[in-house]
């Protein structure tokens, strides 16, 4: 098996939720994967804080963390080759820079790479609900190659902590990015 080299990249939109539940998931998956890259904006440092009341994003030392303006980071060239960048959550800020080219920062560059080396870019949108220059982004994103997948949970598992719907969204996403993972399948409990 060809392990996967992942880019994690956490904005400060609302749903820290999400990116705590992917991290706990990948190190599940450790046998699948090479290197996990991460880079956090100021703002998703801080969003966290307050949504899930600590800074456990600290505690995940089999990452490798970079900080948000360090374009010495392996991610920031295509010659890493690192094949899957995953933005969780994905403000619209951060899609809308995308969207434009506009690498101001690692996460913006990492995710330019990504879509330049024709790579898979998976932006886990959470805002609600969308104008059309939202629309119109997440439009370019997708021609571009990327892969929107909106922060919506599914409840036919019949979810029972908010880890739990959480992670409804999470298992779309890593079953997005390529992996091997035992999850709720529609039709075959």
């Amino acid at each position: 098996m060809i392990k996967k080299k992942v880019i994690v990249a956490v904005t400060g939109a609302s749903g820290s939720i999400y990116s705590k539940v992917l991290f706990d998931r990948l190190l599940t998956l450790r046998d699948q994967i090479e290197a996990v890259g991460v880079v956090m904006s100021d703002n998703a440092k801080a969003v966290w804080q307050f949504e899930l009341g600590n800074q456990d994003y600290n505690h995940f030392k089999d990452f490798t963390f970079y900080n948000k303006n360090d374009f010495n980071a392996p991610f920031a060239s295509g010659s890493a080759k690192y094949d899957t960048m995953i933005i969780v959550p994905c403000s619209m800020g951060t899609l809308g820079r995308v969207a434009h080219g506009i690498s101001n920062d690692l996460i913006s560059r990492a995710a330019d790479v990504v879509l330049k080396e024709r790579r898979k870019l998976i932006a886990v949108v959470r805002d609600t609900p969308f104008s059309l220059i939202h629309i119109n982004n997440m439009k370019t994103v997708t021609e571009a190659g990327g892969i929107i997948c909106p922060a919506n949970p599914s409840f036919y598992s019949l979810p029972q902590t908010i880890e739990e719907v959480a992670g409804t969204v999470i298992s779309r996403v890593l079953d997005l990015a390529g992996f091997e993972q035992e999850s709720y399948r529609w039709q075959e409990q």
